[in-house]
């Protein structure tokens, strides 16, 4: 059973577990986008409920459950009012949810969610070192693996990218569309060498193989880029710089 189909069998048990307690499925990223990659790409969903009560949420249970077994991620459980007054500590989240998302079934919450982009900057530069420091903490855990440095690599590459594009978007440009393209206006814009990040969208995406790079070579050259980049987002929220 492909994903699609999955995801229509998914919001099928959730209408039947649920009721009238469901007011919305909503997938959204890579997904959505159509830019899906097989073993690498998340299935992302946000689930609208009316309330997220204990009794309410067991009912899921079922539901979730099986959409484990497939293999998923659990979807995102919130009520409408959670959507609503999280929007200014979730910015990244929730404009990238509007960036490329399609309704399933029930309301469109998103069209009309108002995000305060007062605190993005801040939140930018925390989600960069939050997940610098766990990326190198990891580095240290599978050292002298090179099989596993490449996981850790490429699987750090969706949220790296998010987090690039954002720091545009706090810079005062948003015209970056995709990850690849936001690490590229980046490294022009910071005179930085941003390309490390395309090659290993490459590798990726199967457009290159692993076997022809050094992975500690590409490691050194991403923790660099990473750095250099949380350093920037920085110094625009330091007002002594």
């Amino acid at each position: 059973m492909g994903p699609e189909k999955l995801i229509n069998e998914f919001v099928e048990r959730m209408r039947a577990a649920a009721g009238a307690n469901l007011l919305a499925v909503i997938l959204y990223g890579s997904a959505a986008a159509g830019d899906y990659v097989e073993d690498h790409s998340d299935v992302n969903l946000l689930c609208v409920l009316g309330e997220t009560s204990f009794a309410a949420l067991e009912a899921l249970a079922p539901a979730i459950g099986w959409w484990g077994k497939q293999k998923h991620r659990v979807p995102l459980l919130m009520s409408a009012d959670q959507i609503d007054r999280s929007a200014d500590v979730f910015s990244i989240e929730f404009l990238d949810m509007r960036r490329h998302y399609r309704v399933l079934w029930g309301e469109d919450v998103l069209k009309t969610l108002e995000i305060p982009m007062r605190l993005h900057r801040a939140q930018v530069e925390y989600e960069l070192r939050e997940k610098a420091i766990l990326l190198r903490q990891r580095l240290l855990t599978v050292s002298g693996n090179d099989a596993a440095k490449w996981e850790l690599l490429l699987r750090s590459l969706p949220a790296f990218g998010t987090l690039f594009r954002h720091a545009l978007i706090a810079m005062g440009d948003a015209g970056a569309g995709t990850n690849r393209e936001a690490a590229a206006m980046l490294g022009r814009k910071l005179e930085i060498d941003a390309g490390v990040f395309g090659e290993l969208l490459d590798v990726r995406e199967r457009k290159a193989e692993r076997k022809a790079a050094r992975v500690d070579d590409l490691f050194a050259r991403y923790l660099k880029l990473v750095e250099q980049v949380t350093a920037a987002v920085d110094k625009m929220l330091d007002p002594s710089s």
